[in-house]
Parts: C-alpha cells; structure tokens; sequence
C-alpha cells in the first residue's frame, strides 16, 4: 500500500488539480469516502470541482478507465450520471506520488430517504436504461460478481490472515461455501452485463436537475438484479410492494425475468461476508479502525456467522428454486430476519443526510 495516500495534504491536492490546468483558490474540503480520498476545491472562477484519489493497489489503470468509459457511455445516452472532466489531451486521469486520481464536477442535490411510487417508477426505467446500456459492451477488466469474487475470495483472505476466531471459524467458513454454491447453481442461463454494483439509495442525488446515479467506483459486470435489490432493499410485505413497482416501470424499457428475484436473497448474504473483507483489507489504514471499532471482536464475528446462517435458513425455507442436490433434507425454519444499514448501503455512515458530491 502506497502509505502517500494516508497522508494527503491539502498542498498536494491542489498542485495536483493545478496540473490538470485548473486554477484553485486555496479551498480544499476533504468528503466523506473511506475507500478513496474525495476533496471539494473552489476554483479562481467562483465554481467548484471534485478530485478523487483513488485506493492504490485496489482498481488497475485500465479498470478505472473502463468505469470512466461506461459513465461516458451512459451520459451519451442520456442518462442522468456524472462523468469525469476531459483535461486538455483528452484523457480523464492523472498520477501524483503514484496515485491515481481524476476530477469531477460537483454536483447537487439530496440523498432521498425514501421512495415514493412515482420515484420507483422513474428510477426503474432510468435503471432499465442503464442496464440497455450496460449489455452493450463488455467490460474487459473488470470483475464479474461471483461465487469466488463476493464469496471465496473474500473468506480466503479472512481465513489466511487470521481475522476469523477459532470458535466459529467453521460456521463462516462452511455458510460462505454453502453460500457460493447456492449463488453458483442459480446463476445458470442468468445474463451478465455491465452494472452498477453499488445502486444504494446513498449513491442517488436528487436537484435541481432531477435524478443522478453517482460513483460507480464498484461497478462490474453481474446481473441485473444486484442493482435491482439494492434500491429497493427490504422484504417485507411493503418492500416486496414497492418491488413490483419498480419492476413493471423497469420493463418498460428492459425484460426483467421473475426467476432472476431468487439471486436477491444469496446475494445479500454473499455481501456480507464481502463487506468484511473490504473492512478487514483496509485495516491498516488509519481512518478505519476508528469508524469500525466492533470490527473483529468476538462478538462482531458471532453476529456476522449468525447472520450467515439465518441467510442460510431463510433461502432454504423456500427451498423451491434449488437444485435437489442443494436443498437440505430437513426444512429450515422461516426467521423473520432483523436487517441494518450494511444490508443495503456499501460504506453507510449513520450520519450521514446529504451528499453532493461524486
């Protein structure tokens, strides 16, 4: 890990938006972001941009590029997105002290709290389009949203760097490939296509101009009902409610098969034992273990294993859309699961209201 990156300073934040040939007045507030470096600049003119200094060692060159590539693809479509600034030679990111970083337009607007019906019909045909847009180019570089990549992968690093207590190492291990293999086996005639990967309600803004979907930052390719779910979270009766609004208005513009829906509940879990592992790989840097001070206690770990488990009991209960070699021969009882922030929200911050910038 370039240690540079935990130690951005203000002075080389503006040299760095100075040497995209912009003139900053000395103004530089640091955003919210724990996976990048994310900073407000007024600008000699009155206006203002956004520089993203992206994680070192986490997204390649070329993966950047493709996420400026798809945001660029989709503003040509007329889709509400905020693309990067084209500096002079006509490319969107630079390098200082071996990190990567781009800059941004500031945009305004609001986080919503909730969805009426007529936003979850606006919002799905708005995702429709960006799922139209998505299959028609294939994203080389980056990750497919998989039973290794959300699952295997994730639990091989908590497991080969001792993160996982000795007292329900087992349980996680055994939840997350029960997990993988459940995700795996449904996946089966399921399109993949260029996604969102992180559509929570934090990544939406709605101003002036109307709706924008901000920072694609986890974008990959995946089905459709990654982004699908994370919108529209809950699954209740109420929340499976606003589901059925949000996908006739979606088929407006998109085919959207039912059968695809039994993804949703492994990949709640699968984003889990993902969500632990981003915590877990960062740990080192310094403005993590003062946002997460629960993270790995015993007690921390617990929870997460039950909350694999309850997954687990939860799917099983209808056991329908499994393969026979996968369904348990006993049927797990139904549990009317508690669900919090992570469930739906990537880098949540309980205080957080407002959020007006990329």
């Amino acid at each position: 890990m370039n240690n540079f990156f935990y130690q951005l300073t203000p002075d080389v934040v503006i040299k760095a938006v100075e040497n995209c040939g912009f003139e900053p007045t000395g103004h530089c507030m640091a955003l919210n972001s724990y996976e990048n470096r994310v900073y407000d600049l007024r600008l000699e003119d009155g206006s203002h941009v956004v520089s993203k200094f992206y994680r070192p060692g986490r997204w390649s060159r070329e993966q950047i590029l493709e996420e400026h590539e798809f945001l660029f693809d989709l503003f040509e479509d007329e889709i509400p997105v905020c693309i990067p600034l084209r500096f002079q030679d006509g490319t969107t990111l630079r390098e200082i002290e071996g990190i990567l970083y781009a800059i941004w337009p500031r945009t305004g607007g609001r986080v919503p709290d909730e969805l009426s019906d007529p936003v979850l019909e606006t919002l799905g045909r708005l995702l429709a389009r960006i799922h139209n847009n998505g299959a028609a180019r294939k994203a080389a570089h980056r990750i497919r949203l998989t039973g290794e990549t959300y699952g295997l992968s994730p639990l091989a690093f908590l497991e080969d760097n001792n993160f996982l207590p000795q007292h329900c190492r087992e349980r996680y291990h055994n939840a997350v490939l029960e997990l993988a293999e459940i995700y795996e086996s449904l996946c089966t005639d399921v399109p993949f296509h260029r996604i969102h990967g992180d559509c929570h309600l934090g990544n939406l803004l709605h101003g002036s101009e109307g709706w924008f979907f901000l920072d694609f930052d986890d974008f990959l390719t995946g089905p459709a009902v990654q982004d699908l779910w994370m919108l529209v979270p809950a699954r209740d009766r109420e929340g499976l409610r606003q589901r059925e609004v949000f996908i006739e208005a979606y088929r407006q513009f998109r085919d959207f098969d039912n059968s695809w829906l039994r993804l949703i509940e492994p990949l709640r879990a699968l984003r889990y034992v993902r969500y632990a592992a981003w915590i877990a790989q960062r740990w080192d840097d310094p403005a993590f273990p003062p946002a997460f001070p629960h993270f790995g206690t015993a007690q921390y770990w617990e929870d997460e294993t039950d909350d694999l488990e309850d997954q687990l009991d939860f799917i099983h209960a209808g056991t329908a859309d499994l393969p026979e070699n996968l369904r348990r021969t006993t049927p797990a009882v139904e549990k009317d699961q508690e669900l919090t922030n992570k469930d739906f929200f990537w880098d949540w911050e309980e205080e957080k209201t407002d959020k007006k910038e990329e």
